[in-house]
Formats: structure tokens, C-alpha cells, sequence
């Protein structure tokens, strides 16, 4: 007895040992660790196929390190304690989780709900026919006497048909209604409801291969002849149509409601539909990790645009005496190597207009200028100028060519604005101010405030990376 339970216990313990090394720490964060198996997803998942910039695994440490230092930063942060994000989170999370609650079971039985109702209204009516017909349009005000002619006309081919013409021939050949005439006439099947009183009274009337005298309807004469008679489709001909039906109606919404509303009545008292799906989230992602990091994924990313935005991006962009120091202290980034024209090509109507615009901008911040020359010109819906602003390079402007780097240009010229003229002035060797190359200089100040913050991040929170753990990564 004491060897089984020797034996018992060792084999216990080496499952226990065994299990925790299905999925091992690959590296700790200030502390907290992070298992392989998401290193896995986040790397697979942004080195798959398709991917331009592949990374090695060590190559992407480094990047789900940072990745995950900031998500830190967000908590720390308390941004996951916002109503607006939990808002977010929740609907994302609930996108994913919902639709688990309905099974095959629930969407069959709403199919079988739906034929069972439809059947029983349209065979309740009658059923269905599939008529063909013969029109003989009628205008909307037709006189007397083309009423007479075409009512001839109508009772002169049902007469016909009577001594066994063919139907289909003779709709090809005379009905009005071209649409049903290159199928012989041929209507789909129709159900109550469908089609003008008149024309639905007689073909409900009819018996199958049955002809009818003329119908007047509010279209006109129609020579009927009944194809077919039958009741409902079976439900085996329409499921496809139903399940479609079922989706493009949101019906599965309607049946997940359903379920937490009765799932709801048996919980405890202030349980609501949020915790019950929060709780299926939990289930549901024990089970899968694909799902569970692909909604820890959302979470995350979340964190990381909201804190991202608050010290880097909008924090770059706003400014502005952080992005002209940056500038100043990085200038030489941004030389040219050709020189540029700062200033405008613009097109007036009146040559005296040409002085007077260089007179209302000489001096004035280029910033300014578009608004000065806007309410100066072109105010209310008068426009007497035409201008482009800009900083411009050889090739961007074909004026700026011609009068300010002397290439010889064609100029395409504008008869309602026939006098061409630039202002402003050469910069030889690069920008006078960051507003220059302002998209340039904050790209670059978000980069080195993103730079500044995560070697700000390593120094506060101690990062592990296990070597031997890592060396597994795919391998296991």
C-alpha cells in the first residue's frame, strides 16, 4: 500500500511540475509576469506572412517590452478606471463573447419559428400561384376609344389562345410588360399581397392551366393564364434563405438578449447583463488562448493610444515652444539640398491688384498671410486673387519656376485671372523656423519624447527576460 501511494504521489507531483511548465514565465515586468504563450500571440501575430519588417524573436523583445512598460504607465495612470474606456472595452468584449450564447439548436429553432409563421399566413390566404400573362397597356388617361381598341385587341388573342395558340409565343410577341414577355410571359410566384387587386382576385380564382377572359386593371388588359398552383414552399428549399434572413436582420442579437434576460431572472439580486458576459468572457477565455489575448489585445491597446496621446502624440503637436527648441537644437536635420521658395504664386484679375498684394502681406508672419489675402481680396463672393501658398521646390510650382528659378516654364494661363505674379523669398539652405517643416519636427519631437519616456520606463520597472524560455519561443 505504501509503494501505490509512493507512486501515486510522484506521478501527482511530476503532473503538477509538468502542467506548470506547459506555459513557463518568459520574462517578468516590475514584477509581474508574462508567460509564453502571449509573447507567442503578440509575436506571431505581427511577424505573419505579409508582414514587410519581419523580426527575429530577440528582435522583438525589445518591442514588447516597450509595448508593455506604457500599457504600465496606462494603469498607473488609472486610464483603465475611465467610463469612457471601460464603455469601449465592455462593447469590444462583448462583440466577441456574445455571439457564443446562441447555438445551432437556437438558430434552427427561430428558423423553423419563422417558416412555421410564414407559412401559415400565406397558406391561410390561399397559397401561392405563378401566373402568366399578356398585357395590353392603357395609358393613365386613355380615351374611350383606345380603352375600346385595346380591350379588342386583348379578347382577339384570349380568342386565339382558346383554339390553342401558344402563350408563350404570342406574350413574346405582343405584351407590354417586356420584362415578363422574354420569359413567355412568365410571372415568379406571387402570395396575396403581391400585385393589384384585379390581377390578384382572377389568378387566385383560377384552377392550374387554366386561361381567363381579360382582366382591367389600373395598368390595363391583362389575358391571364395560370402556371401553377401550390401551397408554401418546403422549409428544406427555403432554409439557406432563412439562416441569411436570420443574420441580415440581427435576429442572433435578439436571441442573445433573450438569453441574458432569462439567464438574468435566476441570478442573484444586482447581477446585471454586463457581469454575466464579463463572467462568459472569463469562461470562455480560460478555454482559448487566442481569444484571451485577443481581447486583453483591445484592453491594452486602449491603454496605450490613450496614454500614447497624452505624452507624446497630442502633447507633440501643441507644442509649440517644445517643437521650436527641438528645431533650434536640431537644425542641421534639415537642410536641403536645393533651395526652396517661401512665399506665394498667385493670379489676379486687375494688374494694379499685383502691388497691392505684396503691400498687404510685406512684413506680416507667413502664417498670417492666407487670412490677410482672403478677407483683403477675396471677401464675401468677390475673388479677384488665385493663390497658392507654400514652400516650394524646383518642379512643385510651374510659376515658382519660371519667375523665381528662371527654368524655362510653360505656364498655363487663366483668362479670368490673366496677371501672374510671385512674392517672397529664397531660402538657400534650410527652413527660417520649425513652421517651415512643422509635420517634419513633429514627427521627429514625438519620436524623441517616445524615446525620452520609454528609457524613463525601463529605468523605473525592473524587466527579466528568461534566456532559456525564450530560446523555446515556436519551438515547443
Amino acid at each position: 500500500m505504501k509503494f501505490y501511494a509512493l507512486m501515486a504521489a510522484m506521478l501527482l507531483s511530476g503532473s503538477i511540475a509538468s502542467a506548470q511548465n506547459i506555459d513557463p514565465t518568459i520574462m517578468t515586468i516590475d514584477g509581474q509576469p508574462v508567460s509564453r504563450s502571449e509573447f507567442e500571440y503578440s509575436y506571431n501575430k505581427n511577424n505573419s506572412n505579409g508582414v514587410i519588417d519581419k523580426k527575429t524573436v530577440n528582435e522583438y523583445v525589445d518591442l514588447f517590452v516597450n509595448y508593455k512598460l506604457k500599457v504600465l504607465a496606462a494603469k498607473e495612470a488609472k486610464i483603465d478606471t475611465l467610463a469612457s474606456f471601460k464603455k469601449e472595452f465592455a462593447s469590444y468584449r462583448d462583440q466577441q463573447v456574445r455571439p457564443s450564447f446562441v447555438t445551432s439548436e437556437d438558430v434552427d429553432a427561430e428558423a423553423h419559428k419563422i417558416y412555421s409563421e410564414t407559412q401559415q399566413r400565406i397558406d391561410g390566404a390561399g397559397g401561392m400561384v405563378k401566373p402568366a400573362h399578356i398585357l395590353i397597356l392603357l395609358k393613365q388617361k386613355a380615351t374611350k376609344a383606345e380603352q375600346e381598341q385595346a380591350k379588342l385587341k386583348a379578347d382577339s388573342i384570349y380568342k386565339v389562345l382558346l383554339k390553342g395558340a401558344d402563350f408563350s409565343a404570342l406574350a413574346k410577341k405582343y405584351s407590354d410588360d417586356k420584362g415578363s414577355a422574354v420569359n413567355g410571359g412568365q410571372l415568379p410566384w406571387l402570395t396575396k399581397g403581391q400585385t393589384v387587386k384585379a390581377f390578384e382576385d382572377a389568378v387566385f380564382a383560377m384552377k392550374k392551366g387554366e386561361l381567363h377572359t381579360p382582366v382591367l386593371s389600373e395598368f390595363g388588359y391583362h389575358v391571364i393564364k395560370l402556371v401553377d398552383k401550390q401551397q408554401f414552399f418546403p422549409f428544406d428549399s427555403l432554409k439557406n434563405d432563412i439562416y441569411r434572413f436570420i443574420d441580415a436582420r440581427g435576429i442572433r442579437e435578439k436571441i442573445v438578449d433573450d438569453k441574458l434576460d432569462s439567464l438574468l431572472k435566476s441570478m442573484p439580486k444586482g447581477t446585471t447583463k454586463e457581469n454575466i458576459l464579463e463572467q462568459k468572457a472569463d469562461e470562455l477565455a480560460s478555454h482559448d488562448n487566442n481569444l484571451k489575448y485577443l481581447i486583453q489585445e483591445y484592453h491594452d491597446g486602449l491603454l496605450l493610444y490613450e496614454i500614447s496621446n497624452q505624452l507624446v502624440w497630442d502633447k507633440a503637436s501643441k507644442d509649440e515652444r517644445g517643437l521650436a527648441a527641438y528645431f533650434a537644437k536640431n537644425k542641421s536635420k534639415y537642410k536641403w539640398e536645393q533651395p526652396r521658395f517661401k512665399g506665394i504664386a498667385y493670379h489676379v484679375k486687375d494688374e494694379a491688384d499685383i502691388k497691392a498684394v505684396q503691400k498687404s502681406i510685406k512684413g506680416k508672419p507667413f502664417v498670417e498671410w492666407a487670412e490677410i489675402l482672403r478677407n483683403t481680396f477675396n471677401k464675401d463672393s468677390v475673388i479677384r486673387i488665385r493663390v497658392e501658398k507654400g514652400i516650394f521646390k524646383r518642379g512643385d510650382n510651374a510659376l515658382v519656376d519660371k519667375m523665381v528659378f528662371h527654368k524655362d516654364t510653360v505656364v498655363q494661363t487663366n483668362k479670368d485671372y490673366p496677371y501672374d505674379a510671385t512674392f517672397g523669398k529664397i531660402l538657400k539652405k534650410m527652413p527660417e523656423d520649425y513652421t517651415d517643416v512643422k509635420s517634419l519636427v513633429i514627427a521627429d519631437y514625438q519620436d524623441a519624447l517616445e524615446k525620452e519616456w520609454v528609457a524613463a520606463l525601463r529605468k523605473k520597472h525592473a524587466v527579466v527576460v528568461d534566456e532559456r524560455v525564450l530560446a523555446t519561443v515556436n519551438k515547443h
